[in-house]
């Protein structure tokens, strides 16, 4: 079978696609026309994706093209209603990376609430600040975390807030029973867990559903000394309705890891307007980049084409057929 790896795989994936007879051909940089091109030119069977966009021209060149598999949870990036239409499964590794993704949530509220990037920043410019530093930060224990959406990243986000003796909240469209008794977490409704959450982390799927979850009238519930972090998907806070509610002074900051506006694989320059706010902390997409999780993420990857292989199944189908 051939496999078409289009973005960044742990080589252990790699090595293992290929002692399953695999031919495998990796091209991490290639996106848009380029990527349909590849695909089509090598009759893949197999296309493999993280980061790059799957969109239906894509997959119209794929002639001999059977499953994608999305490296990762989220699919938004995949044109799914497309790859139904032409009898192409669609493949995810959820809770691979929920660790990574969860640890990177919990270094960004640490980081607000001490401001680890201002205090470096100072630091490197020769300035010394303790004075104005030992006021700011609250400390974690006793404050209210609320975790939108509680899936396999919540609740891993949860068992580590409570560790930092955190009063846990959280709003999702289904009951966490079992979470709720071993972490002594509460579900609340959306509104009542901005109005009393110092700190509100999404983890919710991309997609319309999702689409600007948090808007301006989200930060208007928010406390003014309360902080937003987004690990999501970029899509899910409306970042005019947040640049707006930092100006104005309904929230204190934010930390994303996602963004509205998100370069290409080959592009190093970032135009996203929100770059500017000063009381943004950001960093690059990169919650699920942690060496474990890729390994884990290869490993699921593996499994998924050697189901396929092996039995004719598609392990984590998003689309499944009819």
């Amino acid at each position: 079978m051939k496999v078409l790896v289009a973005d960044k795989m742990a080589d252990t994936g790699i090595q293992r696609l290929k002692e399953l007879g695999c031919d495998v051909v990796l091209k991490p940089d290639l996106e848009g026309v380029a990527l349909g091109q590849a695909v089509q030119d090598l009759q893949s069977h197999t296309l493999i994706v993280r980061s790059t966009k799957v969109p239906r021209a894509t997959l119209e060149a794929g002639t001999e093209l059977k499953l994608v598999i999305r490296a990762g949870s989220g699919y938004d990036t995949i044109d799914v209603a497309a790859a139904t239409e032409r009898d192409i499964r669609v493949c995810n590794c959820p809770g691979m990376n929920s660790v990574a993704v969860a640890e990177l949530a919990i270094g960004l509220m640490i980081a607000l609430d001490r401001q680890i990037v201002d205090e470096t920043d100072d630091l490197r410019r020769g300035i010394w600040n303790k004075k104005q530093y030992s006021k700011h930060a609250l400390g974690l224990k006793g404050r209210t975390l609320g975790i939108v959406g509680m899936g396999r990243i919540g609740c891993e986000v949860a068992k580590r807030a409570a560790a930092f003796e955190m009063k846990l909240l959280y709003a999702d469209t289904i009951d966490r029973s079992e979470v709720e008794r071993e972490l002594g977490i509460h579900k609340v409704s959306m509104e009542d867990l901005l109005q009393q959450s110092d700190f509100v982390t999404l983890h919710v799927p991309g997609g319309e559903e999702t689409r600007h979850l948090i808007g301006e009238a989200e930060f208007a519930r928010m406390k003014p000394t309360a902080y937003l972090l987004n690990c999501a998907r970029g899509g899910v806070v409306d970042e005019k309705a947040l640049a707006a509610a930092l100006e104005s002074g309904k929230i204190a900051g934010a930390a994303l890891d996602v963004y509205e506006i998100e370069p290409a694989a080959s592009d190093h320059k970032f135009e996203d307007p929100i770059r500017n706010e000063p009381h943004v902390y950001g960093t690059h997409h990169v919650g699920a980049s942690t060496a474990q999780a890729q390994d884990a993420v290869a490993d699921e990857t593996v499994r998924i084409v050697k189901e396929y292989m092996d039995r004719g199944e598609f392990l984590h189908c998003v689309n499944p057929a009819e």
